[in-house]
């Protein structure tokens, strides 16, 4: 089968490719490789796949030189046009959709880049899969969208219609836009809501780069509500097992939906949700003690008061996936940040 990989020098993306090229699958990845944070660390994952900075050009082809069946362009998701003409030319398969403007509190900044990317962006995704009979469209939804709700563990079948954050009413809007699609043209699509990913390769602006850089570098970490946080940290290995066991498993229609008393996660269309994460939350301030542990040396910190776009606990309930697909994360939070650690000193020669 032949994949289509959105945002595959992104952190998330990158992991799933390597791994689908692993296993023998045909994938064609893009990325618009923008400033959002260090293109040189998307440019360092792309040249893990093989893909040379300096064969890469905007709108232009790449072969991996480490993976025969990997091909690269740097595109742009907003550039209706471009996908029309990439999904009519390759005739996709399955597609992983991993590309999004990433990060919460940036979008309290620049909110027109979330309407770009994560709505006309996620349409046109749409859009290629309807005319072209993609299998089964795979869509990176967020932990965010349940906002206020406090209900523990949070739920798919939770409701989510109190986002504190643009990032996360795009990412509630890209699950409805989804349902709307699988009801009118019977398209599979599955949106994973994935809870706090950390591992090599993570993004720079999120807490493990954040803390494994200050305490490298003899800075204060800044420690949100002073620590009174927990959050579902998810090792990336398990959440690309996740992500695989879905989307060659096309979705289904749930025969026993009811509209009168309706899920949230699925529908009479063939339309899924699912949490992907650890389902054992873990406390901020043990958490950098463990970053702490890892990196040999104890940071100094900075306590501020909660952020805003923030929530105060994540805590999937990831039941249906283990239902559906015997999903069990297997990687203790001492683990993965250790293997985090071991990645951070040798990349940033820390």
């Amino acid at each position: 089968m032949k994949i289509l990989v959105t945002g595959i020098a992104g952190f998330i993306g990158f992991h799933v490719a390597k791994k689908l090229l692993e296993q023998g699958f045909e994938v064609f990845g893009f990325d618009n490789i923008n400033d959002y944070y260090d293109v040189n660390l998307k440019y360092a994952r792309l040249q893990e796949l093989g893909l040379e900075r300096n064969s890469i050009a905007t709108n232009q082809q790449v072969q991996s030189s480490s993976y025969p069946k990997l091909r690269f362009a740097k595109l742009s998701l907003e550039d209706r046009s471009v996908m029309e003409d990439l999904f009519r030319t390759e005739q996709f398969d399955l597609v992983c959709h991993l590309a999004a403007q990433a990060g919460v509190r940036y979008s309290l900044e620049n909110p027109h880049s979330y309407a770009e990317s994560n709505l006309i962006g996620f349409l046109n995704i749409l859009e290629g899969c309807r005319h072209n009979k993609v299998k089964h469209l795979t869509y990176a939804s967020s932990s965010s969208v349940y906002g206020l709700n406090e209900k523990m563990p949070l739920s798919a079948t939770n409701s989510v219609d109190h986002p504190v954050s643009l990032y996360a009413a795009t990412k509630k809007a890209n699950e409805l836009m989804a349902h709307s699609y699988s009801h009118l043209y019977g398209m599979p699509t599955t949106g994973l809501r994935f809870f706090t990913v950390y591992g090599p390769w993570g993004r720079p602006d999120m807490s493990p780069i954040l803390f494994a850089s200050a305490i490298a570098s003899g800075n204060p970490i800044k420690v949100f509500n002073h620590g009174k946080m927990m959050r579902d940290f998810t090792y990336i290995d398990d959440i690309v097992e996740g992500i695989l066991q879905v989307l060659v498993a096309p979705a289904t229609s749930n025969a026993d939906w009811d509209a009168l008393n309706p899920s949230t996660a699925s529908s009479k269309a063939p339309y899924r949700i699912y949490n992907i994460g650890n389902a054992t939350p873990i406390e901020l301030m043990y958490f950098i003690e463990t970053i702490e542990k890892a990196m040999g040396k104890e940071a100094a910190k900075e306590y501020l008061p909660m952020q805003a776009g923030d929530v105060l606990k994540t805590f999937a309930d990831v039941s249906e996936l283990e239902q559906q697909f015997d999903y069990h994360p297997t990687t203790s939070v001492e683990e993965g940040v250790q293997l985090f650690a071991d990645w951070f000193k040798k990349y940033y020669k820390a």
